[in-house]
């Protein structure tokens, strides 16, 4: 068994790699190659929570569980919200090949999921961003909306000033080509978007479907639990909405469930997977005026590919410890 830290895991997974990767991944999810329980979630104190997801993917074959700790107070320490493993076994003889870090792991396919979702819906000339939320996922999204949009101009909008600014300034040194701005008005700052990312740990809306203009792509990506929402209402009615797994769409997505629960919603306001758009199986955006949404939750599908390029590449390269297991 390998195993490998969240080093190896930046050496051996660049954002336009995890992209190609969970783009495919995608795709397999919606022609039924993925086998994918839906993810488990057990409390494990006040605003934390374990979550264990497990799964099996035909192409490449592989299967799996991710199993991390959610720990909301965790930046505060200087440390990742999403800490945990993921264990990565081949299909041949069931055994376990690799150990590898999952907090970073799940940082990139998360952003990348988004880029996926972006090069298929938004309008090609976006180059408008907004980052809602200033943590580890705005980092990641920042790049991943980069590789596949022209992005020149970026507003990150925090409820913390200061900490907003401090994060804008942050990627102005990784991103000096880029206009990077800050401040706490998410409504004035989306008058000028075409793109827009969530990233948030919020409880409650921080977008309102009032703030959002023709031709706008979000991605909603903070809230992966039904107890939590980063949209009102509204921005799910005048959107049109895809997601990367129907049965935790419906489940998990926390819009979707109060909507659903409260009839103003059904099933059909879920216009596709984004598998279906990638595949040619159902249409993504219909003109420059439509706004377009990617409810992402995350899946295990999308953990077991990287973790399956991660593993194979760190064969190749020698990375990481050779562990007798």
């Amino acid at each position: 068994m390998r195993v490998l830290n969240a080093r190896d895991v930046a050496a051996l997974l660049p954002m336009a790699e995890a992209i190609d990767v969970v783009e495919a991944a995608m795709r397999r999810v919606s022609s039924g190659g993925a086998e994918m329980p839906l993810r488990q979630v057990v409390p494990v104190g006040e605003g934390r929570i374990m979550g264990v997801m497990p799964g099996a993917l035909d192409v490449p074959a592989a299967y799996g569980v991710k199993i991390v700790s959610i720990f909301a107070d965790n930046p505060a320490r200087g440390l990742s919200s999403h800490r945990g493993a993921v264990a990565l076994f081949e299909a041949e003889t069931g055994g376990c090949v690799a150990m590898i870090e999952a907090g970073l792991l799940t940082a990139i396919r998360t952003a990348a999921a988004s880029a996926v979702a972006s090069r298929a819906l938004a309008r090609p000339g976006a180059e408008r961003l907004v980052l809602i939320g200033h943590g580890e996922q705005a980092e990641h999204h920042l790049a991943a909306m980069r590789a596949v949009r022209p992005v020149t101009r970026v507003t990150v909008i925090g409820r913390d000033a200061a900490r907003a600014a401090a994060f804008a300034e942050r990627m102005r040194v990784h991103h000096p080509a880029l206009v990077i701005e800050s401040g706490t008005d998410a409504e004035a700052a989306l008058r000028a978007a075409d793109l827009v990312c969530t990233v948030t740990n919020s409880s409650t809306p921080v977008l309102h479907g009032d703030w959002l203009q023709p031709g706008q792509h979000v991605n909603a990506v903070g809230a992966s639990v039904p107890t939590k929402r980063e949209l009102d209402d509204t921005a799910v009615l005048r959107s049109a909405v895809f997601c990367d797994f129907r049965a935790s769409f419906f489940a998990q997505a926390g819009e979707i469930v109060d909507m659903t629960a409260a009839g103003r919603i059904g099933p059909e306001h879920l216009h596709a997977e984004i598998g279906e758009v990638l595949s040619g199986a159902a249409e993504g955006r219909r003109g420059d005026a439509d706004i377009t949404l990617y409810r992402s939750l995350g899946v295990a599908a999308q953990d077991l590919a990287v973790a399956h390029h991660v593993w194979r590449r760190a064969v190749a390269d020698g990375r990481g410890i050779e562990a007798p297991f």
